[in-house]
């Protein structure tokens, strides 16, 4: 069964930092790419950060130069680093794994930013 467990959300003031982490686990072949998206308050889900096997990564214009992704591989881990964070970051975050043109998606991690 494949599971994807994300956590690290949270309640931040504006300026402040999180880190979300996300596990997976039963992906049954390897993993292209993973990443993060978020979804807003009456908003759509909107790929905020990505990076490939390679290595490459691929960020929203919102969030470059604030955020970083990163993954560890032997871990099934990914990882999104958030420092200056603004109100209008607050969203739900989804991790995301592609493997074989599939994708795969965890449930959530809430974060908030505000005052």
């Amino acid at each position: 069964q494949v599971q994807l467990v994300e956590s690290g959300g949270g309640l931040v003031q504006p300026g402040g930092s999180l880190r979300l982490s996300c596990a997976g686990s039963g992906i049954p072949f390897a993993i292209s790419a993973m990443g993060w998206y978020r979804q807003g308050p009456g908003k759509q889900r909107d790929l905020v950060a990505s990076i490939a096997n390679s290595g490459s990564t691929n960020y929203a214009d919102s969030v470059k130069g604030r955020f970083t992704v990163s993954r560890d591989n032997a871990k099934t881990t990914v990882y999104l680093q958030m420092n200056s964070l603004k109100p209008e970051d607050t969203a739900l975050y989804y991790c995301n794994m592609v493997s074989l043109g599939m994708n795969y998606w965890g449930k959530g991690t809430l974060v908030t930013v505000s005052s």
